[in-house]
C-alpha cells in the first residue's frame, strides 16, 4: 500500500492510498482522483518520504501525552445541570427560612443535614460574619420545587 501526499489545483493537501504508483497514475489519468474538499480533479502528487518499517531498530521515545481538548459549553451547561440535580436531591429545601435553619443548625439546636433556600445579600453577610458557610447556587426552574 503506497500513502501519497497530494494536492488539488485550489491548493489543497490531502493523501491518498493507492496499490502502487501505477495504480494511482491510472486513476489519476481516468479522473477518479478528486480532492475531498472541493472536489477538483486535477490533482499532482507532492514529495513524500517514505515509510521504512525497521521493527526493533531505534529506541522507542514516549511522547507527551495530548493535552485534553477545553470543554464544550453544552459540557459545560450538562455538568451544571448534573450539579443542580445532586444538590436538590441531597438537600431539604427551606425556603425564605435559610438563614434562621442554618443558624440553628452551626448551633447544634437541630441535627447536621444539608439544606437549601433563599437569603437576602445581608442575610448572607450576617451568616458569614456568624462564621457559617454559605454558597449561592441558582437553580433553573423546575427543579426548585416539586418535580412532577
Amino acid at each position: 500500500m503506497k500513502v501519497l501526499n497530494l494536492r488539488c489545483a485550489n491548493g489543497h493537501g490531502f493523501e491518498g492510498w493507492f496499490a502502487s504508483d501505477d495504480d494511482y497514475m491510472d486513476q489519476n489519468g481516468r479522473g477518479l482522483v478528486e480532492c475531498p474538499l472541493c472536489a477538483d480533479r486535477v490533482v499532482s502528487r507532492l514529495p513524500s518520504a517514505p515509510r521504512l518499517n525497521l521493527s526493533g531498530a531505534r529506541e522507542v521515545v514516549p511522547q507527551p501525552e495530548p493535552k485534553p481538548a477545553p470543554p464544550q459549553p453544552a459540557d459545560l451547561q450538562a455538568a451544571w445541570l448534573a450539579a443542580a440535580r445532586q444538590l436538590v436531591a441531597r438537600t431539604e429545601d427551606v425556603g425564605p427560612r435559610f438563614a434562621e435553619e442554618a443558624r440553628r443548625i452551626h448551633y447544634g439546636e437541630v441535627p447536621h443535614r444539608g439544606i437549601r433556600g433563599h437569603a437576602t445579600p445581608a442575610e448572607r453577610e450576617a451568616l458569614q460574619d456568624e462564621g457559617i458557610e454559605t454558597m449561592a447556587f441558582p437553580l433553573p426552574r423546575g427543579l426548585d420545587g416539586p418535580l412532577q
